[in-house]
């Protein structure tokens, strides 16, 4: 069976993985990627083209935000058909929410968008850029019958390729620097890069690929911690032109029972505010009605998020308010599994 050199578009939008220090300087600048190949000369040994878009203004992962999710998504959108793969740099502090919005921003995907990024920039001499880079375009280019493995948003980090709608990052100093906490590696590499097949979502070529890019901004996380008062809760829960709330609660969906909150948090789900239940825990899943401090958030009609990460919630939440997505249905769409997001 004849087959052909896979096709790869790196793009490039800021972040710590595309610094190099100018040794005469001491300063860090921005890397050329159109000379990625020089850099790192081993990416000659993957049988694949490599295409390459920077940002014109690197961003800090700090600044990212979902104008820059839609730039990223109209690149891709514009090379989707042109190219195989896609490979996302971006810095890590955001990097989670990013990669969750994309997930939910492409339906219908049929080839793999893998973010990565580093803790080191890429001229340093203990960088973990290059390992990053390397399987995370290895990966992009697998495939099968001339047809890619991967065919959803991954993120690649310290030798496993996650759901990226499923990570969380848990280190600012170690190269381990991302979990995801209730869904297992799509990939590991070791030796030999090994694939969790059973895993992987498969979508139908016959499905026309569609690009979702209204993504609304206008929602708040609370975040309980034990004294929080109701003067700070109202003030977030009455923030004018509010449309939705991730709830941040104890354990398995736990909040207070005080009057004052329960009749705040009523009073907007009553306006048709979606507030979604999440856990404030890294594992583990929100189980609304287990106990008596959770019973009255079900009853009232605060949506359970189930074993989402907070970076996805905040994702899936600003995608569906973007999409217009009626209050009657809202409940029941945030709680199905649109992307592999929660189990």
């Amino acid at each position: 069976m004849d087959t052909k050199i896979p096709n790869i578009l790196l793009i490039y939008t800021g972040g710590t993985i595309g610094m190099i220090k100018d040794y005469k300087t001491n300063a860090l600048k921005a890397f050329n990627f159109k000379k990625i190949k020089e850099k790192i000369p081993e990416l000659n040994l993957l049988d694949c083209e490599i295409q390459t878009i920077s940002f014109d203004l690197p961003i800090d992962s700090s600044n990212m935000n979902p104008e820059y999710w839609v730039n990223i998504a109209n690149i891709i959108q514009e090379n989707y058909y042109k190219m195989d793969g896609f490979v996302v740099l971006t810095g890590t502090d955001t990097m989670s929410y990013t990669a969750s919005a994309l997930s939910f921003m492409f339906e219908n995907l049929n080839k793999p968008i893998i973010f990565t990024g580093s803790q080191l920039p890429i001229g340093d001499l203990r960088t973990d850029a290059k390992e990053n880079l390397i399987t995370a375009i290895q990966i992009a280019t697998t495939q099968e019958d001339n047809l890619p493995l991967i065919t959803e948003v991954g993120l690649y980090f310290e030798y496993k390729l996650y759901r990226a709608n499923r990570t969380t990052k848990i280190s600012a100093d170690h190269f381990d620097a991302f979990n995801s906490p209730n869904f297992p590696p799509l990939a590991e590499s070791g030796v030999h890069l090994n694939f969790n097949r059973s895993l992987l979502k498969k979508q139908s070529n016959i499905q026309k690929l569609k690009v979702r890019k209204k993504i609304d901004d206008s929602i708040v996380i609370l975040k309980l911690f034990p004294g929080i008062n109701k003067k700070v809760v109202q003030c977030i829960l009455e923030i004018p032109d509010l449309k939705g709330v991730v709830l941040e609660t104890y354990g398995s969906g736990n909040a207070p029972t005080s009057k004052w909150f329960l009749d705040l948090l009523k009073k907007t789900v009553d306006k048709k505010i979606p507030v979604i239940n999440v856990t404030q825990c890294i594992y583990g899943s929100v189980l609304m009605g287990l106990y008596e401090t959770s019973n009255e958030l079900k009853k009232m009609g605060v949506i359970d998020g189930k074993d989402i990460t907070t970076e996805s919630a905040i994702a899936k939440l600003k995608y569906l308010i973007g999409e217009k997505v009626s209050s009657s249905e809202f409940g029941n769409i945030f709680q199905t599994s649109l992307r592999g997001e929660m189990s």
